[in-house]
């Protein structure tokens, strides 16, 4: 190891051996981000994902804004009906709807935690485009006749 400089170590890995020695291994690591950065190059939730293909990041970019707008459209579903009588099966699909809701929230905000800015605008404007679409009353006129209508089935996000 003498003689060998740090870009020759680049890569390379130290491990103690049972013996007390030494050994090398050649790992190649990439580079977690801590702040925001543009670019393909990122790690979208899988190990490889998307890769360095442009393609395959616009994909990514697409699954993440449709995974974020998923999660408006459940948190703002009026499923069951006021008044049902089947309050087992009721309870049943709210949490069910939780669930997804839950897992699919989480699933965005680890593509988010790559750091990278257009998978932050992807989430950003997915979320917005859902809201806008399922939970203001831009489209959904509320309802005159019941006054301050229930609209959702499920609580809101704590986060």
């Amino acid at each position: 190891m003498e003689g060998m400089n740090d870009d020759h170590m680049h890569g390379m890995m130290m491990h103690n051996t049972s013996d007390g020695g030494m050994n090398m291994t050649n790992h190649h690591k990439m580079m977690m981000h801590m702040t925001f950065f543009w670019g393909s190059d990122a790690e979208i939730l899988f190990s490889g994902w998307p890769g360095t293909r442009t393609g395959m990041y616009v994909l990514a970019l697409i699954v993440v804004f449709l995974l974020a707008f998923m999660v408006e459209g459940i948190s703002h579903s009026r499923l069951m009906k006021p008044g049902s009588t089947h309050h087992v099966t009721a309870g049943l699909v709210q949490t069910l709807l939780h669930a997804l809701r839950v897992g699919l929230a989480y699933l965005v905000m680890l593509a988010i935690m790559s750091f990278n800015g257009g998978v932050f605008l992807a989430a950003v404007a997915g979320h917005s485009l859902g809201f806008l679409l399922f939970g203001s009353h831009v489209f959904n006129k509320p309802s005159a006749t019941v006054p301050n209508a229930k609209t959702s089935d499920l609580p809101p996000m704590s986060c």
